[in-house]
């Protein structure tokens, strides 16, 4: 099992930033894939930025490129998201996700592809 934790969240103006962290514990040795996702009420799950972590390859949606970028800390055992330039439409719950990297049948920004997830954390951005 995997435990992940966000932190991070919270209000900010449009143009603003915000740094998301996830730490993972428990059996991590198995994750090679970690992704953020965010979600509003009445809409599905959307992946936004994911990393491979042992060769540091990432992936990112179309709508925050440029804006967002994902980090990993290995010897923290921990992921970060820094969102930059935020807009209104960046509101939602973010989550965070690992996976073992192998079900690569699916896109890593697919919520399939994912074993653990997180609680969530919530993102406000007001114009």
């Amino acid at each position: 099992q995997v435990q992940l934790v966000e932190s991070g969240g919270g209000s900010v103006q449009a143009g603003g930033s915000l740094r998301l962290s996830c730490v993972a514990s428990g059996y991590i040795y198995g994750t090679n894939l970690m992704g953020w996702f965010r979600q509003t009420p009445g809409k599905e799950r959307e992946g936004v930025a994911t990393i491979y972590t042992r060769r540091g390859s990432t992936n990112y949606a179309d709508s925050v490129k440029g804006r967002f970028t994902i980090s990993h800390d290995g010897a923290k055992n921990t992921v970060y998201l820094q969102m930059d330039s935020l807009k209104p439409e960046d509101t939602a719950i973010y989550y965070c996700a690992a996976g073992s990297g192998r079900r690569t049948w699916f896109s890593p920004l697919v919520p399939d592809a994912y074993d653990y997830w997180g609680q969530g954390t919530q993102v406000t951005v007001s114009s």
